[in-house]
Order: structure tokens, then C-alpha cells, then sequence
């Protein structure tokens, strides 16, 4: 299959950080289709040349084994392309489907994807602009990085937009934690295996965790991360799409669009926020100065283009329930934030303590961890018996899966993975626009609290595990976050 990758925002971060590493692998993995062209468009005059050596030098800043040889190189930069663009001018457009449709030798491509790695303020006009010119035919797809909008209604203004040039079929919305190998291993687990599915209901499970944690903070970000804050950066997207995984009903076929509208079940199945409930079952925080890994650093409000006296949140944890037969009681505690003890993103399913025990001493309940980052696997916990006689005792005792050793040959990383399925057109790891809206519709409740909130983000120290108030939130109900227990 031939195809052609336009890279909107060709020389942003986005694009050498993570676009053109997961591209590289994919290449050098030998999974890149064949007779494939890569082009990256920004507003600066480069030749092609030019660019590939501005690839090159930035592989430098990318992690050891990602980086390619001098003549791995050579092969991957023959499919790099630049050209000029002011995302404005209709005479651009123009151009760029002269070069796809018409200066590719033997025709055009099998099908165009065309990538919008810059601020989603410009989605629409880059949209606008594509329909005027006729980059919208059926072999045609546009990715759409998040963020998509700022709330409810710049997200539909958004959608409007696309909808009013693509079909829903050729609009791929990422969310990178969905292509995240143990991501991918959710609906193995629960809907290719006889083991889980009976037990993953409100009768065995006592609660379930999401954390999404970073040890980093904003950086030189600031400005960007102050407009955005956690709850709109991690969790209206990532959480929430990590919550509908664990969530969903079997659907009825891997097709897309029946795995997305059980996605969509859970969406609308969530508990609705009020004034009273944003009070009591959200904690938004803010770092201030710490430790991190031996190393001092600085609190939020000391960062490079920070606004004086943000009340920018950092950190969110907050309590939900998904009001339907298989979850009604069970508390989904979604937890992220930045300058955390770790780098640790996980999902804990909690089972229910057995209903009478025999063993002394622990009772310990079993539990499923499903690892994301920094390293991606399942770990379940059980209890097995140590030692003999009439009073053996039972001890933890874990059944670890690490997906890089277990499929040494078949790893694929998260970008790799959604860049290949949007080539070949594959929408099952990608968001449908009603799912975003509805993520947005759940969260604006909070987001609006917060404007009327004159307390703003409670203080934590750089390093910790985030506000006092979060382990509180979970030990109401008689729990406690993974690394308490």
C-alpha cells in the first residue's frame, strides 16, 4: 500500500520528540508500508536536505536505543519531504494537493494522512482551508492531536468544522495512552480470556485506581500549561478513555465503532458533578518547592513563564461511579499530577477481600495492576502459604507479565502503533467526536466550581504523592491509594 504523510507543525516539538521516533521504529521495524512519503510542512523556507539534517540532529535528544545509525538514517530520510506553508494562504493549500495528487511518480497514493501537530486553535482553519481545496476525498484522513478545544464548546466548534469537510470515518482523534501495549492488552484480557469477565463486576471489585503520575514539571511550558491546567491535560482525555476501557460492556464485534459506543455507555453512565459533590470529591492541587531524585527544584509558581499568583492546578484526584448494573457502588479514583514522588502510570483493579477467612493474620485482598509506564505489563497479586502446620499464615505474592520480555519481536510503541493503524485506516484505538463531547460535558461541572472556588489549589510538595486531601478522598471509603496499602 502507498501512502503519504503530511505533517502540519513539521518542525514542532510533537513532531521530532515523538512523530518522527515512532515513524523511524516503525520503519526500521520494517512495518512502514512500502512506497511511502513523508512530508513535513511548517513556515520557514527549508529545502528537503535542509530538513532531514534538522531530523538528524534532533534524533540526538531522543532516548539511546531509538536513535538510528548513520545508514539507518539515509534509508529513513529518503522518505523525508518539506515544504513551505502559511496555513492561512488558500494558494498553499493549493499547492500541497498538487504534490500529493500530482508530483508523486506512477500517481497518487493509495491514501493520504494528513497530521495536525499544532495548536488545536488553528484545527479548524487548516480544515476549512483542506475542504476549499479539495484534500477531502475518500482516500483522505486527518489526525487531530489533542488538545481538542479548551471546554464543551470550543470542542464542538471543533467538531463542526471537521465534520463540515470529513466524514467521521476519516477523522482520527489520538489519544496516545490508547496505543500503549497494555492498553491494547484490556480488551485481550477481559474479552479473549474465560478468567476475568465473571469476575469483573460490582460483587468482586471493590474499587478501581487510575493514576497517571509524572515526576516532571512544567518547564519551559509554563504559559501553554498555565491555559490548560491537569484535569483538562490528563484527565477529560487520557483518564477518562483509561475509565471506559475498564468500564465498557463486551461489545458485540472488534468492529470501531461497536467498541466505541460502549465507550460511549460508560461516558454517559458516569456520576454527573455538582457544586456540593466538586467540594467534596475533587482535589486540585498545585506543587510548590521539593525534592525530586535527590534534586532540588522549584515549586509551580517559581516555573519559567508562570503568571504570578496562578491558581493553575497541578495535580487533580477525584471520586466517580458509573451508575449502571455492573458497576453501581464500586468508586473509580482517578488520580495525576505532576512533580510527583515517580513516573508512574497504572491502573489498579482492587478485588473484594474473600467473605470469610481461615488464614490468620493478613487480609490482604487480591488485586490486578495494569503497569503503562515506565514500563508496560500485568502484575495480578495473590496469597499463597508460606509455612506449614495448623496456624499457616498466607503471604503477597505475585504472577508478573512483562510485555517487552513475554514479545521480545512484537513490541510497538504507542505512536507507532495509532500512526500505522491511521495509514492503514484503522479506527479503533482513536476517539469518536461524541465520546470527546461527552468527556467534556462530564468535566465542565468542575471546571466551573473551580471559578466560583476563592480557596484555590491545595499546596504539596514537589516529590510527594500530591495534597493530604487526595489520600483522604480514598481512605473515606476505607481505602487507600496503591503505594499506602
Amino acid at each position: 500500500m502507498s501512502f503519504d504523510l503530511v505533517l502540519f507543525g513539521g518542525t514542532g516539538d510533537l513532531t521530532w520528540r515523538k512523530l518522527m521516533p515512532a515513524l523511524f521504529q516503525a520503519h526500521r521495524h520494517g512495518k512502514l508500508p512500502q512506497d511511502g512519503r513523508i512530508l513535513a510542512v511548517a513556515r520557514d523556507e527549508r529545502s528537503d536536505d535542509e530538513y532531514r539534517a534538522f531530523i538528524k540532529d534532533r534524533f540526538a535528544e531522543v532516548e539511546e536505543s531509538k536513535r538510528p545509525s548513520d545508514e539507518e538514517f539515509a534509508r529513513f530520510a529518503a522518505l523525508l519531504h518539506y515544504r513551505r506553508m502559511d496555513l492561512s494562504q488558500p494558494e498553499h493549500y493549493a499547492g500541497l494537493r498538487r504534490w500529493i495528487e500530482e508530483e508523486r511518480p506512477g500517481g497518487p497514493a493509495d491514501t493520504a494522512v494528513l497530521y495536525l501537530a499544532t495548536s488545536p486553535y488553528l484545527f479548524p482553519v487548516i480544515c476549512e482551508q483542506l475542504g476549499a481545496a479539495g484534500l477531502n476525498g475518500p482516500r483522505v484522513r486527518v489526525v487531530l492531536e489533542k488538545p481538542l478545544g479548551h471546554d464543551l464548546k470550543s470542542a464542538q466548534e471543533i467538531n463542526r468544522v471537521v465534520r463540515s469537510v470529513f466524514q467521521e470515518q476519516q477523522a482520527f482523534r489520538i489519544d496516545h495512552y490508547l496505543g500503549k501495549p497494555a492498553v491494547q492488552n484490556l480488551m485481550a484480557l477481559r474479552f479473549g480470556n474465560a478468567l476475568f469477565e465473571p469476575l469483573w463486576r460490582r460483587e468482586s471489585i471493590a474499587n478501581i485506581q487510575i493514576t497517571l503520575a509524572e515526576g516532571l514539571g512544567v518547564g519551559t511550558r509554563g504559559d501553554y500549561y498555565d491555559t490548560t491546567g491537569a484535569l483538562r491535560d490528563m484527565v477529560q482525555n487520557h483518564a477518562l478513555q483509561l475509565l471506559t476501557m475498564i468500564a465498557m460492556e463486551p461489545p458485540s464485534t472488534s468492529d470501531a465503532d461497536a467498541i466505541r459506543d460502549e465507550k460511549l455507555k460508560v461516558l454517559r453512565s458516569l456520576k454527573p458533578f455538582s457544586p456540593e459533590t466538586v467540594a467534596r470529591d475533587v482535589v486540585r492541587g498545585q506543587y510548590r518547592a521539593g525534592t525530586v531524585d535527590g534534586q532540588a527544584v522549584p515549586g509551580y509558581l517559581d516555573e519559567v513563564k508562570v503568571p504570578a499568583g496562578s491558581r493553575c492546578e497541578t495535580f487533580v484526584a477525584l471520586r466517580t461511579e458509573v451508575q449502571n448494573w455492573r458497576w453501581a457502588g464500586v468508586p473509580f479514583y482517578l488520580r495525576t499530577g505532576k512533580r510527583l514522588a515517580a513516573r508512574d502510570a497504572q491502573i489498579v483493579v482492587n478485588f473484594r477481600e474473600v467473605p470469610h477467612p481461615i488464614f490468620p493474620g493478613t487480609r490482604q485482598a487480591n488485586k490486578l495492576v495494569i503497569k503503562l509506564q515506565p514500563e508496560d505489563g500485568l502484575e495480578l497479586h495473590l496469597l499463597a502459604a508460606t509455612g506449614g502446620g495448623n496456624n499457616e499464615t498466607l503471604s503477597p505474592v505475585s504472577l508478573d507479565l512483562d510485555f517487552d520480555k513475554a514479545f521480545p519481536s512484537e513490541r510497538v510503541g504507542a505512536y507507532e502503533r495509532l500512526l500505522l493503524d491511521a495509514i492503514a485506516g484503522r479506527l479503533n484505538l482513536f476517539v469518536r467526536s461524541d465520546e470527546q463531547e461527552q468527556a467534556w460535558r462530564w468535566v465542565e461541572p468542575v471546571l466551573d466550581a473551580w471559578t466560583q472556588d476563592t480557596v484555590g489549589p491545595r499546596p504539596y510538595a514537589a516529590g510527594s504523592w500530591g495534597p493530604p486531601a487526595a489520600s483522604a478522598l480514598v481512605a473515606r471509603d476505607g481505602f487507600a491509594w496503591a503505594e499506602e496499602q
